[in-house]
């Protein structure tokens, strides 16, 4: 454990920084250790178990045994449902730890952790304890000569990638489905921000989860991610994160047990506004902003292409330049804040890198497009929004991670479909109009996971998650959807023996 105190909270945590196998901390082996570091110094905090390929193997192992003894796998459901609820429980009686677990080391807000990703995450697992004992199989159609029992089986150890961007959120819609199943899981969090996911760990064993059942690996995505791909032991394995690392993933399966793998990748999400919209002008800029900066864009459903009528572009634009001029950016544990930093330094430079080869490509820089608060060691970025933005830029295209919104217009709905359309991804998109069939019309013609009118959302716990083209495969994050990506479908067949 490494106690630490930044000095702008008056909370000290004394910060699990091992690995977590079979129900209990451990070093890497030899001991190796890599740097945790705050996007908002630029300082060290600690240093983490550095896991190896072996190490991997060992908590796969572990889950292996885990998973055959039964202990969970074929535990009463009331027990399961027992022991996620008590989990859900202690999860929320440590908001406030995680929260600044995830604030420390992700540079998340710390009001944007206590006050949206820990209650998500503790409703997250409150509700997939609840399906424990609500999901039922099906017979099939009486055919004279037998019939069919279909019915869902956990399958085994599930190997979960999780990002920075969300630790805690992201990690419980893993662990929701997964658990919920009946399965055992292994998982491997980014090696940006891996704090949180070892404290959660230790927190589903004090819930009463059995030994083994949950395991945590941190560790390098070339080593300790690929292991986890590559693992002959892992039966699914469930990956958010870029598209780059994604592809990586599906390799991995091919080249060892054909283990099925779930992605949920990256985003360039379309904010679509009619004319029509502008009526309630305020709301209107409200959302457009909060899509595009929320976590400083480090978001993969962040709208980060608004397409606006040309009859409005210039009121919208103005507008929402006033809107981001109130936003705070600081340091993520002050109360204030309302953009932290970037994840790291090379992500700093590449978000001002492409708002500078913009600028000299001819678009406009409207606000922002700088450093931040350089005095501060941390990696900030001023929220940057780009006008005049034409269609093959890069900040048009590529998924940038960061507080950066390029505006472009369009001159009837034909095009703005065709331009929301104009993009390898298709994880979500959102509309503003007050025109109920127009709305309708465009959200059907929008090829993404998930299409918002009127307002950014990824929809909640009850709604699919997930993408279309090099946003997603293999399945949906959240609702009943999600338990696809952890069970295996069997059917029993019984044939009626002649009389």
């Amino acid at each position: 454990m490494t106690q630490i105190d930044t000095g702008t909270s008056n909370m000290q945590s004394d910060l699990r920084t091992q690995a977590f196998i079979g129900g209990t901390f451990v070093d890497a082996e030899g001991g190796a250790l890599m740097p945790a570091w705050s996007p908002s110094t630029g300082q060290r905090i600690a240093e983490v178990a550095n896991c190896s390929a072996h190490d991997v193997e060992r908590a796969v192992s572990v889950a292996r045994v885990a998973f055959d003894k039964g202990s969970w796998s074929r535990a009463p459901l009331e027990f399961r449902k027992q022991v996620m609820h008590r989990f859900a429980d202690l999860v929320e009686s440590h908001s406030a730890e995680l929260s600044y677990l995830d604030s420390l080391n992700a540079g998340k807000p710390i009001t944007a952790c206590s006050t949206g990703d820990l209650p998500d995450a503790v409703a997250t697992l409150r509700w997939y304890a609840e399906v424990i004992d609500k999901v039922y199989g099906r017979v099939s159609p009486n055919t004279g000569d037998g019939i069919g029992i279909i019915t869902r089986e956990p399958v085994g150890v599930v190997g979960s990638v999780i990002p920075w961007n969300y630790p805690c959120a992201t990690l419980a819609w893993k662990l929701g489905p997964a658990l919920a199943c009946g399965n055992s899981v292994v998982v491997k969090p980014a090696e940006q921000a891996p704090l949180s996911a070892i404290r959660i760990a230790e927190l589903a064993v004090e819930a009463g989860l059995p030994n083994g059942v949950l395991n945590v690996v941190p560790g390098v995505g070339e080593i300790a991610g690929r292991q986890v791909g590559m693992s002959l032991g892992v039966d699914a394995l469930s990956f958010t994160g870029s598209t780059a690392t994604g592809r990586r993933f599906l390799e991995y399966a091919a080249a060892s047990n054909l283990k099925m793998v779930s992605l949920e990748c990256g985003g360039k999400s379309p904010q679509i506004v009619l004319a029509d919209a502008v009526a309630d002008l305020d709301y209107l800029v409200d959302q457009l902003a909060i899509a595009a900066f929320t976590n400083s864009g480090q978001n993969c459903t962040a709208g980060s292409r608004i397409l606006v009528d040309e009859s409005v572009h210039d009121l919208v634009v103005a507008a929402l330049a006033a809107r981001v001029a109130t936003e705070v950016v600081g340091p993520a544990l002050d109360p204030a804040t309302t953009i932290g930093p970037v994840i790291e330094q090379r992500a700093m430079v590449r978000v001002l890198e492409a708002a500078e080869e913009a600028r000299a490509g001819g678009a406009t820089v409207v606000s922002g497009g700088r450093q931040a608060l350089s005095e501060s060691g941390g990696w900030f970025v001023e929220p940057t929004i780009l006008a005049g933005v034409a269609s093959d830029m890069r900040v048009a295209r590529e998924e940038l991670f960061g507080p950066l919104v390029a505006v472009l217009p369009f001159t009837d709905h034909a095009e703005a479909i065709a331009m929301a359309n104009d993009t390898s991804y298709g994880l979500a998109a959102s509309l503003y109009t007050n025109d109920i069939d127009r709305a309708t019309e465009i959200a059907t013609s929008i090829r993404a996971g998930t299409v918002s009118i009127n307002s950014y959302s990824e929809g909640d716990i009850t709604t699919p998650f997930g993408g279309y083209g090099l946003s997603g495969f293999g399945g949906r994050e959240k609702g009943t959807d999600a338990l696809a990506q952890y069970s295996e479908l069997k059917t029993i067949w019984l044939t009626r023996r002649p009389r």
